[in-house]
């Protein structure tokens, strides 16, 4: 099992607003499980957590600028393998 943290601990820790975090998971932004009606992050979707409560409170940008900053991040890590892959093969 992974290392997992509620979303009331979430909330309390990062000082957001629980319809925040609501609204990341809703748009899929967020991957959470549910287990006993506790829903949880694990660890490893913190970073993302972390990520987009800095842009949306610090910069303020909105749920659907968040969404696009999240594509457009996902596809440029995708780019870096698939240049590092192809950069392996060259050698």
């Amino acid at each position: 099992m992974t290392e997992r943290i509620s979303r009331e601990e979430i909330v309390r820790i990062y000082n957001v607003e629980i319809t925040f975090f609501d609204a990341l998971q809703e748009s899929g932004l967020l991957k959470t499980q549910t287990e006993n009606d506790i829903m949880y992050v694990s660890y490893d979707e913190l970073q993302v957590f972390e990520r987009l409560s800095n842009l949306y409170y610090d910069l303020e940008v909105n749920l659907p600028g968040l969404e696009i900053i999240h594509y457009l991040h996902a596809k440029m890590e995708v780019l870096k393998n698939e240049n590092s892959k192809l950069r392996r093969q060259k050698l």
